[in-house]
């Protein structure tokens, strides 16, 4: 698999966007896992060569066979076993997509372009960065010209975008009772109801200590110095930012970010960067992340593109230490019974997110308190792995998304073996697949009501396919 992070084609650029959905592009195997199986009724040759000519219609979307091919590239790169996968299964996901993105432009669905190009800009960065020069970057893309790679990318991510905003817009107000919940768990046969692996519940007591007020100040009165030399000096901001800055995400798109203020930036972020007017930049403010000053380039509508440099005050040894120290006092008084592991994370963790429920993390796939053991991060799985009863960790050295140190003390609360699912002790997931089956559902009556409604035509080559949907009309 790691040697197919760059050798995937043009879809895969947008993977970390899961514009997958694209059919211009190369589907990728993750998106095709999830794909609504069709079934060959007629043998449909897989030939491993150049072919091309129109597959399908559908609306204003033309799929031709070349699209088809580049699929299966795409996914024998990725190691899929393509001979398990027809023909027809892939120009019926590919028609999925078109119909989406059809219909998406019927709705005027709205995709702005900004956002558009500053993902362009992101995957033109990355590539760079992979392949080592943009020459390298167009030879390998078969490209005559930088400026061709971003217009079928800009494509490609547009369309793609369009569709996964209308698959939302399908879905958005479905939603489920605990009466169809339990419905739809009573319905299953015994046999056929879900299985879950081991899992764990974690609680965790964190110690993140805080710059000291110098260290502050200096790092204040640093960004107070790059804003007086590009005003007063005329130094780039770019190159100040690319110098200095310590956002890890200063390398994607340029380093300039275009956002609305419906971006999902911290708040301060954006009430600084909508008071500012084009060319000027802003006295350092504080965020979550660390200290700031941003530089309002242009503005555009309602979007704003901005560069920032952002720098984090460091932490001292001798913080990190005491907070060390102070977590192995904490530790050896739940140990010997003065409070429980509850009451400390909810007296003495720094991390606000979990402390007032006694430290218990939440996973981010479905926000319950379990964590299945062979899906759970690896750090964390190596953390928790050597626990066993009521044992608390020693203190644990970690790091922020933005660099900063902490130490943190885990425990295990409870343990749940592998087992077949229960409906009172796995209601948030069964709850999940319930809902999931009745948005397929809704989804399914959406795609028969459009179908009726949108020009298609199919080739006479992919006629006797059975494809899940209607989409032979018949």
């Amino acid at each position: 698999m790691k040697r197919t992070i760059i050798a995937t084609g043009l879809a895969l650029l947008v993977n970390a966007f899961t514009y997958a959905q694209e059919s211009d592009s190369l589907a990728m195997a993750g998106d095709y896992q999830g794909m609504t199986a069709d079934a060959d009724t007629v043998q449909v040759k897989k030939e491993r060569k150049k072919i091309d000519g129109v597959a399908a219609v559908v609306g204003d979307f033309v799929i031709l066979e070349s699209d088809i091919e580049k699929q299966y590239i795409d996914m024998e790169l990725q190691g899929v076993d393509v001979n398990s996968i027809s023909r027809c299964e892939v120009l019926g996901n590919q028609m999925e997509n078109k119909l989406y993105t059809h219909q998406a432009i019927q709705d005027s669905v709205v995709v702005e372009d900004g956002e558009v190009y500053s993902y362009v800009d992101n995957q033109m960065s990355q590539l760079t960065g992979q392949l080592g020069s943009m020459e390298k970057v167009l030879k390998f893309y078969n490209k005559d010209s930088e400026k061709d790679l971003r217009d079928e990318l800009f494509e490609i991510i547009k369309n793609a975008q369009l569709s996964m905003r209308m698959q939302g817009k399908v879905v958005e107000e479905v939603e489920i009772t605990p009466e169809e919940v339990r419905e739809w768990y009573d319905a299953l046969p015994e046999d056929d109801r879900p299985y879950f692996g081991d899992e764990v519940e974690i609680a965790q007591i964190v110690k993140q200590p805080e710059p000291s007020e110098a260290e502050v100040q200096k790092v204040i009165d640093r960004l107070k110095n790059i804003k007086r030399d590009v005003e007063e000096n005329g130094s780039s901001f770019a190159i100040k930012q690319t110098l200095y800055s310590e956002d890890p995400g200063k390398v994607q798109n340029g380093g300039v970010y275009s956002i609305k203020k419906s971006s999902p930036f911290v708040q301060e972020f954006k009430d600084v960067a909508f008071s500012l007017k084009p060319g000027q930049i802003s006295k350092p403010f504080k965020t979550q992340f660390g200290y700031h000053i941003i530089y309002l380039e242009k503005v555009r509508g309602q979007e704003r593109d901005v560069r920032h440099i952002l720098l984090i005050p460091e932490v001292s040894d001798e913080d990190l230490r005491e907070a060390r120290e102070e977590l192995e006092k904490i530790r050896e008084k739940i140990i010997q019974g003065e409070f429980t592991f509850e009451q400390a994370a909810q007296n003495f963790s720094d991390q606000k997110e979990t402390k007032f429920d006694g430290g218990v993390l939440r996973n981010p796939q479905d926000m319950s308190t379990r964590f299945e053991l062979t899906k759970m991060d690896p750090v964390l799985y190596s953390q928790v792995s050597p626990l066993e009863g009521n044992t608390i960790s020693m203190p644990i050295l970690g790091e922020t998304e933005t660099g900063g140190s902490y130490y943190k003390i885990i425990k295990v609360n409870q343990r749940f073996k592998a087992h077949q699912a229960d409906y009172i002790q796995d209601y948030v997931k069964i709850k999940e697949l319930a809902l999931k089956e009745k948005q397929l559902n809704q989804i399914k009556e959406w795609m028969d009501e459009k179908i009726k409604d949108t020009y298609i035509s199919i080739s006479p080559s992919y006629q006797g396919c059975n494809f899940s949907n209607n989409w032979l009309k018949k």
